[in-house]
């Protein structure tokens, strides 16, 4: 029977063959800091690993064969065996299911663009025209991807909400307005807007947040909105590219021009919906072309 002795100290050669590796990729995990030799001779440069390195060197393997980044590798090898590094691990896989979901939605959306359907996908949109007054918000700007959208428009609607008890109070639904393209490859910026009563309070709060919140508080303008009202399920990525699309199909047809950025109205209790509730306005200012 053969005994491992932990501490003995291998070649990188013998230490590569015992994990089942390349040698080539045992160099590669000490550049990237996942698995150094526990001695480098100062002279030769040769590599030298201790026999219990294996097991961490086929875990390091195994991971990246799930794709996954190196700072989550570092924590899972750097967390000791047990249920933490096991939720660790749960929590990325979770992740990776959930891209893989919208990507495969995604995915079929585009197929249904791509085959000429897009027509037939609209018709399920149900198309409104709104006037809003003139009102005085408070506001908070990002650059943000499309990814990081549903931590920051929850996180940021809560903190202007909050803001507006002290500026007499919110006057109507938040929204969101996107000045530029949000998507994985344009960072807007979008804007968080939550209408409040009282304009001094609204231009007070703002001034004493200073530069670095990025908030203001302005006069939204009057605006006649083209809309949609979607379900929770379909804020999702793609669903709500196409109630965008579908506004903006019904406005060429019915002769409407842009008069503003687009926006997401936000009229009920995100946490208390499910899935089927309506819950947002997808819209468009509009004027005659």
């Amino acid at each position: 029977m053969n005994v491992r002795n932990d501490d003995e100290l291998l070649t990188i050669g013998v230490f590569a063959a015992r994990a089942r590796l390349s040698a080539k990729a045992l160099r590669l995990y000490d550049r990237l800091g996942l698995l150094a030799p526990a001695h480098v001779d100062e002279v030769s440069g040769y590599r030298y690993y201790r026999a219990a390195q294996v097991d961490r060197a086929r875990l390091v393997a195994m991971l990246r064969q799930l794709d996954m980044p190196l700072a989550r590798i570092a924590e899972i090898v750097g967390t000791p065996v047990g249920a933490e590094a096991g939720d660790r691990l749960a929590a990325y896989w979770g992740e990776v299911e959930a891209r893989f979901a919208a990507q495969r939605t995604l995915a079929a959306y585009l197929r249904g663009r791509l085959s000429g359907r897009s027509s037939e996908m609209y018709e399920k949109f149900e198309i409104a025209m709104a006037e809003v007054p003139a009102r005085v918000v408070v506001t908070e700007t990002r650059h943000t991807l499309a990814d990081e959208l549903p931590a920051w428009i929850p996180a940021s609607l809560g903190r202007l909400e909050e803001a507006a008890r002290e500026c007499g109070g919110s006057t109507g639904a938040p929204f969101v307005v996107y000045h530029a393209e949000v998507s994985m490859e344009s960072d807007g910026p979008a804007e968080a807007c939550v209408p409040v009563a009282d304009e001094a309070a609204a231009r007070a709060w703002a001034a004493a947040q200073g530069r670095g919140r990025h908030v203001e508080a302005r006069v939204e303008p009057a605006r006649r909105l083209a809309y949609t009202r979607i379900t929770k399920a379909q804020v999702a990525h793609p669903q709500i590219i196409a109630a965008f699309e579908a506004v903006e199909a019904w406005m060429k047809r019915e002769g409407w021009e842009y008069d503003g950025p687009c926006r997401e109205i936000y009229f009920a209790d995100w946490d208390t919906a499910g899935p089927e509730d309506p819950v947002c306005d997808v819209a468009f200012p509009v004027k005659r072309a």
